[in-house]
C-alpha cells in the first residue's frame, strides 16, 4: 500500500495535482518537483530521460506503486523509454502514466473542422508529441502548433493575471490563429497555462474549445483506476499530501500558492 506519486521539473505540476485531488480525494499523494536543474526543456533527451528516470525511481523507493508525469517534457521525451524499456527491468509490478496522451484521446471528440491548435514550450514543440499521439487516435485531424516562451515566466513571475500579460496573450492566440481560420479546437500543452485561462478565453473568438490538462488527466486518472482494480487496492486512502523538492522549499512554497492555490509546507529532498 503506498501514495500516488505526481513527478514535474518544476511548479506547473501542482495545476494537474490540484485537479487530481479535486476528482479523486481519498488517496495519499507524494508531489515531486525537481527544481534545481528546472527547466528541462532546453535539455537533450538522454539527460531529460535520465533525470525524470531519478525522480520516479525516488517516488518508488517512497513506496509509490503508481507516478504521474504532471510534465509534458518529460511525457514527451521520457516516458516511452521509462514504460518500455525500464519499469520491466527495475519495478515491473510499477506504473508510470503522462498528460500528453489522455490529452489527444480527448481532441478528435471536440473538434468539428478537424483542425487543432497546440501551444506548448519550445521542447514540447520540437518533440512533435502532440501531432504525433493525435494522428494515432485521430489521422484525419490536422494540427498546428507554436511555442509560447513568454507565458511560463509571466506565471512564474505572478503576472498572469496583470495587463501586460495581455499583450503576449494576444500575441500567442494571433500567431496560432493565423495559421489556419478553421481551428477550432486549443490544447495548452504545459500545465503552467491554465493560470492563463481567463486571459485566454478573453481574448479568443468566440466557439473555439480550450484544453487544459488537469482536469482531463484527473478524469483519466479515475478511469484507470477502475479498469485496473488490481492498481488501485495497492494505494492508500488516508487523504494525506507530501511536498518534495530538490530545491530551496521556502521559494517552492511561495511558488506552489500560485500553482496550487493552497498554502504547503515541502520538504527538501537531496537527490
Amino acid at each position: 500500500m503506498g501514495p500516488i506519486g505526481v513527478f514535474d521539473s518544476g511548479y506547473g505540476g501542482l495545476t494537474v495535482l490540484k485537479e487530481i485531488i479535486a476528482e479523486l480525494p481519498q488517496y495519499e499523494y507524494i508531489y515531486l518537483g525537481d527544481n534545481a536543474r528546472t527547466p528541462y526543456g532546453g535539455r537533450g533527451f538522454e539527460t531529460i530521460h535520465a533525470y525524470t528516470l531519478q525522480c520516479v525511481q525516488q517516488l518508488f523507493d517512497m513506496g509509490c506503486p503508481l507516478v504521474i508525469l504532471a510534465c509534458n517534457t518529460a511525457s514527451a521525451k521520457a516516458l516511452r523509454t521509462i514504460q518500455q524499456k525500464d519499469l520491466p527491468r527495475i519495478a515491473p509490478d510499477r506504473r508510470v502514466l503522462g498528460v500528453i496522451r489522455p490529452t489527444t484521446e480527448m481532441v478528435g471528440t471536440l473538434t468539428q473542422t478537424g483542425e487543432v491548435g497546440i501551444l506548448a514550450t519550445k521542447g514540447t514543440v520540437a518533440s512533435a508529441s502532440y501531432p504525433i499521439e493525435i494522428k494515432k487516435f485521430f489521422p484525419e485531424v490536422q494540427t498546428y502548433q507554436l511555442a509560447c516562451p513568454m507565458w511560463v515566466p509571466l506565471v512564474e513571475n505572478n503576472e498572469h493575471e496583470s495587463d501586460g500579460a495581455d499583450y503576449f496573450v494576444r500575441e500567442y492566440l494571433d500567431k496560432i490563429l493565423s495559421l489556419s481560420s478553421n481551428i477550432d479546437t486549443l490544447v495548452l500543452g504545459c500545465t503552467h497555462y491554465p493560470l492563463l485561462m481567463k486571459k485566454i478565453r478573453q481574448h479568443l473568438p468566440g466557439g473555439i474549445t480550450v484544453l487544459s490538462q488537469g482536469k482531463i488527466v484527473a478524469h483519466s486518472l479515475k478511469d484507470y483506476l477502475k479498469r485496473h482494480p488490481e492498481m488501485e487496492s495497492r494505494l492508500n486512502r488516508n487523504n494525506q499530501r507530501r511536498f518534495l523538492t530538490t530545491d530551496d522549499p521556502a521559494i517552492f512554497d511561495t511558488m506552489a500558492e500560485i500553482f496550487y492555490g493552497k498554502t504547503v509546507q515541502s520538504e527538501k529532498l537531496s537527490l
